[in-house]
C-alpha cells in the first residue's frame, strides 16, 4: 500500500494563487486569480463556503494566514490595500483595516513563552465585563452594519478578540514595509531598515526574533536578489507581559471604536430624504411666489386669523398635501425615535466603555518602569480621552435636539394639519380643534424661529430655510453647522464665560457648537490613531538588523511563476527555539534543496548551520543501476512538523518518465552526529550561490514514505503536521490531491472506511464548527481517479 492515503481530488475552474492548511481544524483555504477565497474541508475536498471579491474589499488577494487557533482567516489585498479578517463559520468580514503598501506575505503566530506574571493575567477575569454593561448588539435592519456587532446570542466581538493568550500577524509588502499587529487587529510595530519586497516571514514564538527573506531587483533588466535577514526583537521578548497588556487594552480600544463608527452609520441610515422635505418645498414657495410678504408672515397671517393667501394655499393643498403632511409627520417622528434609540444605548454606551479603556490605558502609562520603554505616554492618553469626552459632549446635544424638534414638529403639524382640514372643508374632530394660548405661543416661537429666510444659506446648501436640524448632526463633512444651538441665556455657559480658571480646566472636555457628530467623531478617532502610533514606532526603531545573508539571484524566467507559491520557506521550530529557511538553489542541472538554520537568540550560533540535501534513486522501477543516484530535484518543501519536511520531487531532465513524488524528509536523516566537524565558513561578502559547491552535502535514500503521484505534474505542496494532512497542486494550478499523511495498519483503515461510509448514509451534519477529530471527515480512499488537467474546464467547483 501507499504511503500515504489519497482522500480527495478536485479540477478547479480557477487558478489557485494561494492554499493554506487551518492549524487546528481539517480545512484548508484557497484564494484564486479572481480573487475569491474558498474553504473547503479534508473530506472529499468538499467546499464549505466562498467569499466572492467586492468594490468594497477588493479583487486581488496576495497573502493567507490563519490565526492560531483557527478560527479567523486573513488575507491581503493588493488593490484595495486592505486587510481583511474572516470568520472561519461564515464568509464574513469581522474586521478590515488599510495598509500604506500593497501586502506580499503575511504571518501569523502565537506566543508560547510562560511566565507568572503572563500566567495570571491570562488567568484572570477582565475587569471590564465586570465593571461595564454588555455592549447591545446593533439592529439587524440596517444593510451596512457588520454581522460582528448584530447577533444577540453570540459575543461576536470576544471571537473577534480571541484568546487572552499573545498572538501577532506580521505583515511584509514591498519597499521593505513590515507592520506587526496584536491579535491581527492593532498595530504595535513599524519595522524599518530591510530592503526589497517581502517574500517570507516568521516571529519567533518567544518574539526574540524575526526572519525575513526578501526580493531586490535593483533595476528591471537585473535578476532579482534573493536575501535573508534576522531582526533583533528582544524589547517585544523583555518586556512581554507589558506588550500582552498593552496590546489587549488596544484591540479592546480599536474595537470600540468600529462599534461606535457602524453606530453612527446605522444612525445616518434612520435619518431619511424624506425629512428634508418641507426645507424644499419652501425654498420653492419662496422662488416661485410674486407677492413680497416674507413666508414667515404668510405662516402667521394663517396662525393668527386662521387665513392664507392663494398662494400658500396652493403650497399646502397642491403640494404638501393632507396626505403628505401625515407622512411626512410619522417620518420625522419614527426618523428621530430610531436616533435618539441609537444614541442613547449605543452611542453612549460605546463612548464610555472606550473612556473607560482609555483611562486604564493612561494608568498603565504612568507605570513609567514598565511602560515608558514601549512608548506608552500618558499625555498623547490625556487627550484622546479628551477627544472621547467632547464626542460624548456632541452625542448629547444631538439628543437635546431631537427632543425639542420632536416637541416643536408635533405641535406644528397638528396645527397646519387642522388648519388644512379647514381650507379643505373637512370635518375636524373636536379634540385636534381645541388650541390653547400656550400651544399658539409655542406655534409662533417655532415659526419665528425656524421660517426665517436666510439668502446666505441659500449660497451654502441651495435652500432658504432649514427646519430640519437633526440631518445636519450627521452630516459627513467639515462645514461647519447650518443651525447650531442657540447657548444665549444659558447659565452655564455664561458662568464659564466669566470664569477664567474654570474655562481652562483640564477636567473640562471641551465643546464645539459648531460641528458636526461626524467630524467630532473623525477628529476623535485621529487622536486615538496618533497616541496609539506611538508605541509602534518606539518598538519598531529598537528593532535592529542582526544578521544579513544574501542567498541567490532569481532568474527572469520564473517571473510566471505565482509569487505565493515560490520558496524560501520561514518556519519556527518552538522547542529548539531555531529558525530553519528551505530554498532551492541549481546545481549540475538538478535542484537541490538548502536548509539554513538559526537560533532565535541573535548572539547564539547553530552548528551545521547550512546543508544542501540531494536525493538518491528510490524509484527502482524508472531508473536503471547504473544512472546517477543523484536523480532528483526538488520543486517544493515545506515544514510538516520540527522534525520533518515534505517535499515534492522531479525525476532529472535526463530521465524519460519525469516522475512527481511526494515524499517526507525527517531532519534526523540530514543531521547527524558525523556532519559536526563538516562547517561551512560564511563569508558576508559573497553571495551563497557563488559557493554552493563547498556546502556540505547530505544524499538522502527514502525508504517508505514517499509516493508517486500518477498522472498528475505536481509543483507545489501545503501541509498540515498536527492534522497530518497535505494538499498538492499541479503546475497548471488547477488540479488538486488531498492525502492523509500518517496512515494506520490496513486492519484499521478499513474499519474506519466503514464507520465512514455508515456516517455519511445516516445524513450527518457537515458543518465547519463541529470539533474536526482527525479521521472524522475522511472519505474513501478510493476515490474516482479524476482525468488530467486537459479536462479541468470542465470541472465544477462545487463539492
Amino acid at each position: 500500500m501507499p504511503a500515504f492515503r489519497q482522500v480527495g481530488e478536485k479540477q478547479l475552474p480557477q487558478e489557485v494563487v494561494f492554499m493554506s492548511w487551518s492549524p487546528k481544524r481539517d480545512l484548508i483555504a484557497l484564494a484564486n486569480r479572481a480573487g475569491e477565497v474558498l474553504l473547503h474541508r479534508l473530506a472529499n475536498f468538499q467546499r464549505v463556503w466562498s467569499l466572492p471579491p467586492n468594490e468594497n474589499t477588493g479583487k486581488e488577494v496576495t497573502a493567507l494566514a490563519w490565526r492560531p487557533d483557527g478560527k479567523i482567516l486573513a488575507f491581503g489585498l493588493a488593490d484595495t490595500k486592505r486587510i481583511i479578517l474572516c470568520d472561519v463559520e461564515k464568509p464574513e468580514s469581522l474586521h478590515s483595516f488599510s495598509v500604506e503598501l500593497s501586502i506580499t506575505y503575511m504571518h501569523w503566530m502565537e506566543v508560547t513563552e510562560e511566565s507568572s506574571v503572563l500566567t495570571s493575567f491570562y488567568n484572570a477575569e477582565d475587569e471590564s465585563n465586570l465593571l461595564l454593561p454588555k455592549l447591545p448588539a446593533l439592529p439587524k435592519n440596517y444593510s451596512t452594519t457588520a454581522k460582528i456587532f448584530s447577533e444577540e446570542k453570540s459575543d461576536e466581538i470576544m471571537k473577534l478578540l480571541g484568546d487572552v493568550r499573545l498572538n501577532a500577524l506580521v505583515l511584509g509588502g514591498s519597499s521593505g514595509f513590515i507592520e506587526i499587529y496584536a491579535y491581527g487587529m492593532f498595530k504595535i510595530a513599524t519595522v524599518n531598515g530591510v530592503a526589497g519586497s517581502c517574500r517570507g516571514l516568521c516571529l519567533s514564538s518567544d518574539l526574540k526574533s524575526l526572519s525575513v527573506i526578501t526580493e531586490l531587483q535593483i533595476s528591471p533588466d537585473s535578476e532579482a536578489e534573493i536575501t535573508y535577514f534576522q531582526l533583533d526583537t528582544s524589547l517585544l521578548s523583555s518586556y512581554l507581559p507589558e506588550v500582552t497588556r498593552m496590546a489587549r487594552k488596544f484591540t479592546h480600544i480599536s474595537t470600540l471604536l468600529q462599534y461606535i463608527k457602524l453606530s453612527l452609520t446605522c444612525m445616518c441610515e434612520a435619518w431619511e430624504e424624506i425629512l428634508m422635505q418641507m426645507d424644499s418645498r419652501l425654498t420653492k414657495f419662496v422662488q416661485e411666489k410674486n407677492t413680497t410678504t416674507s413666508v414667515q408672515d404668510e405662516f402667521m397671517q394663517l396662525l393668527l386669523w386662521g387665513k392664507a393667501s392663494l398662494e400658500l394655499q396652493a403650497l399646502l393643498m397642491n403640494q404638501l398635501t393632507v396626505k403628505g403632511l401625515k407622512k411626512l409627520g410619522q417620518s420625522i417622528e419614527s426618523s428621530y425615535s430610531s436616533i435618539q434609540k441609537l444614541v442613547i444605548s449605543h452611542l453612549q454606551s460605546g463612548s464610555e466603555a472606550l473612556l473607560y479603556h482609555l483611562s486604564e490605558l493612561k494608568g498603565m502609562a504612568l507605570w513609567k518602569q514598565k511602560y515608558e520603554s514601549l512608548g506608552l505616554d500618558a499625555s498623547g492618553i490625556d487627550e484622546a480621552i479628551t477627544a472621547v469626552g467632547s464626542f460624548i459632549l456632541k452625542a448629547n446635544e444631538l439628543l437635546q435636539v431631537i427632543d425639542s424638534s420632536m416637541k416643536n414638529f408635533k405641535a406644528f403639524f397638528r396645527w397646519l394639519y387642522v388648519a388644512m382640514l379647514r381650507m379643505s372643508e373637512d370635518h375636524v374632530l373636536p379634540e385636534l380643534n381645541k388650541m390653547t394660548q400656550k400651544d399658539i405661543t409655542f406655534v409662533a416661537d417655532f415659526l419665528t424661529e425656524h421660517f426665517n429666510e436666510a439668502p446666505e444659506l441659500y449660497n451654502r446648501k441651495g435652500k432658504y430655510f432649514n427646519v430640519e436640524r437633526v440631518g445636519q448632526y450627521l452630516k459627513d463633512e467639515d462645514d461647519d453647522l447650518v443651525s447650531p444651538p442657540n447657548t444665549e441665556g444659558n447659565q452655564w455657559f455664561n458662568f464659564l464665560k466669566d470664569s477664567t480658571h474654570l474655562k481652562e480646566s483640564p477636567l473640562l472636555f471641551p465643546y464645539y457648537p459648531e460641528k458636526s457628530l461626524h467630524f467630532v467623531k473623525r477628529q476623535m478617532e485621529g487622536v486615538i490613531d496618533q497616541c496609539l502610533q506611538k508605541p509602534a514606532d518606539v518598538i519598531g526603531k529598537s528593532v535592529r538588523q542582526a544578521v544579513c545573508m544574501s542567498l541567490y539571484k532569481v532568474s527572469q524566467s520564473e517571473d510566471s511563476t505565482p509569487e505565493l507559491f515560490k520558496l524560501p520557506f520561514l518556519w519556527n521550530d518552538k522547542a529548539s527555539n531555531l529558525h530553519y529557511v528551505l530554498f532551492t538553489m541549481l546545481e549540475n542541472s538538478i535542484s537541490k534543496i538548502h536548509i539554513l538554520r538559526r537560533h532565535t537568540d541573535t548572539s547564539r550560533s547553530v552548528s551545521n548551520g547550512i546543508l544542501a540535501v540531494e536525493f538518491g534513486n528510490f524509484l527502482n522501477n524508472s531508473i536503471n543501476e547504473s544512472s546517477d543516484s543523484r536523480c532528483y530535484s526538488c520543486l517544493d518543501a515545506h515544514f510538516y512538523d520540527d522534525e520533518t519536511v515534505t517535499v515534492v520531487l522531479k525525476e532529472s531532465v535526463q530521465q524519460e518518465g519525469k516522475e512527481r513524488v511526494l515524499a517526507q524528509l525527517p531532519l534526523s536523516s540530514v543531521y547527524t552526529d558525523e556532519d559536526q566537524d563538516r562547517k561551512f565558513i560564511w563569508d558576508s561578502v559573497e553571495r551563497l550561490d557563488e559557493r554552493s559547491s563547498e556546502i556540505p552535502t547530505r544524499t538522502v535514500f527514502l525508504e517508505n514514505q514517499w509516493r508517486v503521484l500518477e498522472n498528475m505534474k505536481a509543483q507545489y505542496v501545503s501541509v498540515n503536521g498536527i492534522r497530518k494532512v497535505s494538499c498538492v497542486l499541479s503546475s497548471n494550478l488547477r488540479h488538486i490531491r488531498v492525502f492523509e499523511m500518517d496512515v494506520e495498519d490496513d486492519g484499521e483503515v478499513e474499519e474506519e472506511e466503514e464507520e465512514e461510509t455508515t456516517q455519511i448514509a445516516a445524513g450527518e451534519s457537515d458543518e465547519p464548527n463541529q470539533p474536526a477529530d482527525g479521521q472524522d471527515n475522511v472519505c474513501d480512499a478510493s476515490a474516482e481517479e479524476l482525468p488530467d488537467e486537459t479536462e479541468e474546464h470542465g470541472t465544477s467547483l462545487d463539492p
